[in-house]
């Protein structure tokens, strides 16, 4: 699957994680990756910095490493999560945890 850098993918990926219960929040802060994840709130923290590609990355990588109930998906993100897995060199190969790493 092949996806387009803009602003309307953003929002996609956006409103994928609210589905999945997870609230992104934009903050300033020294993130190595550009990105932190705090797993016990569900809270998703983006370098505000990033630009839109940047913001789509983090995301991009961040969603292997979250649990999703793809049954809470309405069907149109279902659908799109589903070839988001599929997105060469992105998600699949992100390691599932850290002991991975």
């Amino acid at each position: 699957m092949s996806f387009k850098y803009t602003a309307n993918t953003l929002k996609k990926l956006e409103q994928l994680f609210e589905e999945a219960k997870y609230v992104i929040r934009y903050e300033k802060g020294t993130f190595n990756s550009g990105y932190c994840i705090l797993e016990d709130r569900r809270v998703a923290v983006i370098n505000k910095f990033l630009s839109v590609e940047g913001r789509i990355n983090a995301l991009i990588e961040i969603l292997p490493t979250i649990s999703v109930n793809e049954d809470e998906l309405s069907g149109e993100m279902q659908k799109w999560y589903k070839q988001l897995k599929e997105v060469p060199g992105k998600a699949e190969d992100i390691p599932q945890s850290e002991t991975e790493l």
